[in-house]
């Protein structure tokens, strides 16, 4: 049985690998988790998202840029080649199937596409409807897909304000499905004003916000 120690030590590895740009590094630390008996989940989740979601902080802070942030995937990708396969989702981390996309009006897609790696480390399905989306379109692939979740970003203070509408539309059609929204200029309040289900500041918790809605449908 692995230690405590010995899982955080793994753990805080694959962060750094992530947020070093070392694919290698993050191939060997997934395998020896696996080999010492971390739970891939944890390993993948923890690890390898929670060191994406860092690099996330530091493109927000222009620490880090687009080149940058496409390295810090290749090695977190290259990690979960290793984990993914290994994983068994129990009932409480059922996974489903989310549409994710960026309003119309809107070319800012970093923050999706980090949310995005975030659902695909997860096991969740996602289909990327990618920037600038027809407001229609986000109802009719969750129609197309039968996807369980509607996922809404925006990242600015204009484009935000079609998000309602967005969320009007979604409910509209198929009232029981959660809609849940994130970007910048988002909090709780103006989620909560928009009437959608679930808010997330940042990518991690995006998946763990898309997690307790599933298992409340």
């Amino acid at each position: 049985m692995v230690s405590e120690k010995r899982t955080q030590e793994l753990i805080r590895g694959l962060q750094e690998a992530v947020l070093g740009f070392d694919e290698e590094a993050a191939v060997e630390l997934s395998k020896a988790a696996l080999e010492e008996g971390v739970e891939p989940y944890d390993a993948i989740m923890q690890g390898l998202a929670v060191g994406m979601d860092k690099a996330g902080e530091l493109y927000d802070k222009k620490e880090y840029f687009v080149p940058e942030l496409l390295l810090c995937s290749d090695a977190l990708y290259a990690g979960l080649g290793i984990l993914q396969s290994h994983v068994e989702f129990a009932e409480t981390k059922a996974k489903g199937q989310v549409v994710i996309g960026v309003v119309e009006g809107d070319i800012h897609d970093i923050g999706k596409n980090l949310v995005k790696v975030m659902f695909v480390a997860a096991g969740w399905t996602v289909h990327d409807l990618g920037r600038d989306v027809q407001l229609s379109r986000f109802t009719e692939e969750q129609a197309r897909t039968g996807s369980d979740i509607v996922a809404i970003s925006a990242l600015t203070t204009t484009t935000m304000l079609a998000m309602q509408e967005a969320v009007k539309i979604v409910k509209a059609r198929t009232p029981g499905i959660p809609v849940m929204v994130g970007g910048a200029p988002l909090t709780w309040e103006i989620a909560t004003l928009y009437r959608a289900d679930g808010y997330a500041p940042n990518a991690v918790g995006a998946v763990l916000e898309a997690d307790r809605l599933l298992k409340k449908t």
